[in-house]
């Protein structure tokens, strides 16, 4: 049975390494930018045998290593802090505060996306709110050079290799400008979606025809409770600790200072 296991095992390896083809078998990764420009060539292979086309390969050819992304990837110090101090460094209290206010400016969108989606607005207004505060500051990166970049790194290829090939399917769709700009890792628009979740979870909230996290704040927020609900959020469930819909927040966010803190500021900006 072990040995079945193993032999299934390898011949599964196989045909994955076969299906990217020679030249992703020929990639290599690399904990500096030395061979950056070499790997790009190999990648595009790969990213044109995934379907991406002309925009998205030259999105991928203008892009450049980023030293910043790199640095902001080994360095994430917030989530090593307690929960009180988390939520002081975030400014928890601002959040909820802004928060109820734009609860009751965009109460119709909000009572929209609760009625389709079962998300209320507390949760959705606190990652908003943790995210980019409100949309004040989504990055100042290059998205696509960033996403490149770590998949060229070798401290986590594999997670962010579909997300590269994501982003630059974006581009080719036109939802994604190939010089947006965004947080260190990839992360895209209001709430931060990583690109590859753009395209799964993505909703077109302000029925424009077209999915721009961005500029949109209709389509990223049924977006965010659209992944929400995708991750098991039920309609009436509550979404602290123990109760039946955190799960969908620590499907959002793998840190656990982060989901308590949602957890709370989300229960304040509901209450009524």
């Amino acid at each position: 049975m072990a040995a079945r296991s193993r032999r299934g095992v390898a011949i599964a390896a196989l045909i994955s390494v076969m299906a990217w083809g020679g030249a992703a078998h020929a990639q290599q990764c690399s904990d500096d930018g030395g061979n950056f420009n070499a790997w790009k060539q190999q990648f595009a292979q790969v990213a044109a045998s995934q379907g991406v086309g002309q925009r998205g390969l030259q999105a991928l050819a203008d892009t450049s290593y980023s030293t910043k992304t790199i640095s902001a990837d080994r360095n994430q110090r917030s989530f090593r802090l307690s929960l009180d101090e988390f939520m002081q460094r975030r400014g928890a209290d601002a959040i909820v505060q802004r928060g109820r206010r734009i609860k009751s400016q965009q109460a119709n969108l909000l009572s929209r996306i609760e009625q389709q989606m079962g998300v209320p607005a507390g949760p959705l207004l606190a990652i908003w709110g943790m995210e980019t505060a409100f949309g004040g500051f989504m990055g100042d990166l290059n998205i696509v050079s960033s996403i490149v970049t770590l998949t060229y790194d070798c401290r986590r290829t594999d997670f962010f290799r579909p997300h590269a090939i994501a982003a630059l399917q974006l581009v080719d769709r036109g939802w994604l400008n190939a010089n947006a700009r965004g947080a260190a890792h990839g992360e895209v628009g209001q709430t931060q979606f990583l690109p590859g979740n753009v395209i799964r979870f993505g909703v077109d909230g302000d029925g424009d025809g077209r999915i721009d996290l961005i500029n949109s704040v209709p389509d990223a927020l049924y977006s965010t409770a659209n992944f929400l609900r995708a991750n098991g959020w039920r309609a009436g469930g509550g979404y602290q600790p123990g109760q039946a819909n955190f799960g969908a927040i620590q499907a959002w966010n793998a840190a656990g200072v982060y989901q308590q803190a949602i957890a709370i500021m989300g229960e304040r900006i509901d209450r009524p």
